[in-house]
């Protein structure tokens, strides 16, 4: 804790203790004014003087009496502070209570942090039943997509409609997957470049029904990560690149460390395209959850979530992904790798 927060914390205690000890210390200072004044009354020789003595010694110990009241509600609002901070020793840390007050407040807390435990104990259980529905809904609905893909003749513009769906259904199963992404991982040296084309075939369909260009240069890229979970992001940017690019076409190139486009080891993987762009005021927020921008309203079936994913994901695995871009000039994302192993 810094020396700022540190005192900011002793300051509210003394300003708590002063308030709620200045009543008191007043009727005690008007107890004392009082006595006096009523030895004053008598008119024998030294009273005055006398009862000073006896004044100086009531303010000392009253003065001895308030400095240990200090010190010991310090100490207590301390410790409250330090439990304050740990939600879970709340109800198990608290001070011994003075008096029946403070104990019935205590168990009022512990009631409230018992049925707190409840009800987020419930609504995970809910919040599980719930992902674990969806994901078996997204691949039940997987078999008759299939089915449907192998009733439709070849070059079917119904197929390019089937493919979305199929999509939509992949990103709503990461989704659900990404409060569990510890549990689904498989860390291996995977060649990038790779997985790149991997992604590049499953779109393929839409590329052809596109008529936009395609380009990959030749580079060589290897990382540390995920295969499953890395191909999902290539093809959101590539789905975002199609989506989004009405002419000109999509290029796909390495860069090394510094930079620059390699044919040689790629530190990173720039997927740009030639496409609407993206707004200055809208990029910072382009991997904020369900954020659409001005490009979103333009087209109706963004969601805002594909971007949001992609982040989440290049986070989880250790990478990076930017994204630079201007509105009408097309939109670059670069996807970094640390190549040393894990």
């Amino acid at each position: 804790m810094g020396e700022h927060s540190k005192g900011k914390r002793q300051a509210r205690i003394a300003g708590a203790w002063i308030r709620e000890r200045f009543k008191s210390v007043l009727i005690y200072g008007v107890i004392v004014v009082i006595l006096y004044s009523i030895a004053g009354l008598y008119s024998y020789t030294g009273v005055m003087k006398n009862m000073a003595y006896g004044v100086l010694l009531i303010v000392f110990f009253g003065f001895c009496f308030w400095v240990w009241d200090f010190v010991r509600y310090r100490s207590k609002c301390m410790r409250l502070l330090d439990i304050a901070g740990k939600e879970q020793e709340r109800d198990r840390n608290l001070p011994e209570p003075k008096g029946l007050p403070e104990e019935l407040y205590q168990e009022m807390i512990c009631a409230l942090e018992a049925e707190k435990q409840q009800i987020l104990s419930e609504y995970d259980e809910k919040k599980q039943d719930m992902a674990d529905y969806y994901t078996m809904w997204i691949h039940q609905i997987k078999t008759p997509i299939a089915a449907m893909r192998l009733l439709l003749k070849e070059g079917d513009p119904a197929g390019r409609e089937l493919f979305k769906i199929e999509e939509y259904a992949e990103m709503a199963l990461h989704y659900a997957r990404l409060e569990s992404f510890s549990s689904d991982l498989l860390f291996r040296r995977q060649d990038v470049c790779g997985m790149v084309k991997q992604a590049v075939k499953k779109y393929s369909l839409l590329f052809i029904g596109s008529g936009l260009s395609f380009t990959m240069e030749e580079f060589s890229c290897e990382a540390v990560t995920d295969e499953k979970w890395l191909v999902f992001v290539f093809g959101q940017i590539l789905s975002n690149a199609l989506k989004y690019t009405k002419s000109g076409g999509i290029r796909i190139s390495g860069r090394d460390r510094r930079g620059k486009e390699t044919k040689g080891q790629a530190a990173s993987v720039v997927i740009e395209d030639s496409g609407i762009g993206i707004r200055r005021e809208d990029l910072p927020r382009v991997f904020e959850r369900g954020f659409t921008g001005c490009n979103g309203r333009l087209d109706e079936r963004s969601t805002g979530i594909g971007l949001y994913l992609c982040r989440q994901i290049m986070d989880r695995l250790s990478h990076t992904i930017e994204v630079e871009s201007e509105a009408g000039k097309g939109t670059r994302v670069i996807l970094g790798f640390i190549q040393e192993p894990m």
